[in-house]
């Protein structure tokens, strides 16, 4: 019978959720904190307790409608993006480079991927946890998904090992300056501390990511038609031809050698140099344009190959611009501070390892409302912090909670932008995503609730 269900259209649920939310805000009452700058960090931070009701200010029907392009306004810098990053990885794809690339890795690790999967797992972990990575991965999913293809697997595949890579590195962090570093800043904590802790949740969040993906890949190498995706891999832009796949030549070293000279320039700089957004895109368009030119294209040429890569991303696009209304909807009626007092005030009077495992959900659930890790952290833990002093749990405990509570549902709510990017690149539509992650993420869950609630039990500080 569930079979049969048809799930509604990405689209449409989205559209249902702005109207939803649109109706909350004649149902919520509109409130406001009273925010200021942390001279420390030079961020804007809630002030706890001044929490107070404000006039009304109902989403009509007409505001929710235009809120749909007004979350497109806001959420251009990531479409944009992600439609610079597709064009530019279009005329990459054209040179033959990567075809060449994956077909020579293919032939060097094609009985050994048991190995070649956690390796690519753990070493996106590692970005994920120290670098906080998440949009900065995505001009590598469609390295990656072509690499899964030519070796048997999926696109789900492909899109697991960067996405749930990072995500479990970035949820189980043992020093994201992003997360952790803002988070024990407004709580007063020591930078990084409680690091111990933070090893042992990485360790195991990565260690059954490793295990639930290798598992799915195994299936798939010995049955394809089991994949969610076989029919549309088929046909897809990703896959590459076995029998077709060029010699890696010397043009394809040079411009192999351009896109990971610019990939360490893009890490060196997000690194060292503060590269954002515009840094990235600017930087992937360049290797780009200059792959294009070592492959001898014409100037048409590579615009024509770049607009047939950004094209492709037009659904994915949009997507992330739908979901970003959502947020535009709350602000506009003023309860997106409502949400959050309500979800704190929830656990200020539970037992202490309920009220720590409280704010583990809490923080789950404003995550969907503020799917920013950094911008989570200035709206939460200036109410987290003091809360925890007063329900007996440590401020360590708290930030911990936070960690897990704004990592582990990057990689499922349609409100994030990177992960519904991630999902346009391989093409897998969010329902599909959803049967083959819901698993491990009631796992990622239990344990975040039992790290959570072992950090009260041993008075994770230093306080």
């Amino acid at each position: 019978m569930l079979k049969k269900m048809k799930i509604p259209h990405t689209y449409f649920l989205l559209f249902i959720l702005i109207m939803i939310v649109a109706l909350g805000t004649y149902i919520i009452p509109a409130g406001e904190f009273a925010r200021e700058v942390d001279e420390a960090t030079g961020r804007t931070v809630v002030v706890p307790g001044t929490y107070a009701r404000v006039d009304p200010t109902p989403v009509s029907f007409f505001q929710a409608i235009q809120s749909i392009p007004e979350g497109m306004n806001q959420a251009a810098q990531i479409i944009f993006f992600v439609f610079i990053i597709s064009g530019a990885f279009g005329i990459i794809q054209a040179t033959g480079t990567i075809s060449a690339g994956i077909a020579s890795t293919v032939k060097n690790f094609g009985d050994r991927w048991k190995l070649l999967i956690p390796i690519l797992i753990f070493i996106f972990s590692l970005a994920g946890a120290i670098l906080g990575t998440a949009e900065e991965a995505l001009p590598f999913y469609p390295i990656v998904i072509s690499l899964c293809l030519a070796l048997g697997f999926d696109s789900i595949t492909g899109t697991a090992i960067v996405l749930l890579g990072t995500g479990a590195g970035f949820a189980g962090a043992f020093m994201n300056p992003f997360t952790i570093g803002i988070a024990q800043g407004v709580s007063g904590l020591p930078l990084f501390s409680g690091i111990g802790l933070r090893l042992v949740c990485y360790v195991v969040m990565v260690g059954v990511t490793i295990m639930y993906i290798l598992r799915y890949a195994s299936k798939i190498k010995k049955a394809p038609e089991s994949s969610l995706m076989y029919y549309a891999d088929q046909n897809s832009d990703h896959a590459l031809n076995h029998e077709e796949m060029p010699e890696f030549t010397g043009r394809h070293k040079i411009i192999l050698g351009i896109l990971v000279i610019g990939l360490a320039i893009l890490v060196f700089g997000v690194v060292k140099l503060g590269f954002y957004i515009n840094e990235l895109a600017t930087m992937f368009l360049i290797i780009g344009i200059l792959s294009g030119v070592v492959a001898g294209f014409s100037g048409g040429k590579i615009a024509e190959e770049f607009i047939k890569g950004a094209k492709e991303l037009v659904y994915g696009a949009l997507v992330i611009g739908l979901a970003r209304a959502i947020l535009v909807v709350m602000t506009e009626g003023q309860i997106v501070d409502s949400v959050i007092y309500g979800l704190a005030s929830l656990v200020e009077s539970m037992p202490p390892v309920i009220s720590g495992v409280g704010m583990f959900f809490v923080q789950t659930a404003i995550n969907i409302l503020i799917p920013s890790g950094s911008g989570q952290a200035a709206a939460t833990m200036p109410i987290m912090a003091p809360l925890a002093d007063v329900v007996g749990v440590t401020r360590q405990t708290a930030v911990l909670a936070f960690q897990f509570g704004d990592g582990i549902t990057n990689v499922i709510s349609p409100t994030s932008g990177y992960f519904m990017a991630a999902l346009a690149i391989g093409k897998i539509p969010w329902d599909k995503w959803v049967r083959f992650f819901f698993p491990l993420f009631l796992v990622w869950n239990l344990i975040a609730v039992l790290m959570v609630a072992v950090s009260v039990i041993i008075n994770y500080g230093p306080f």
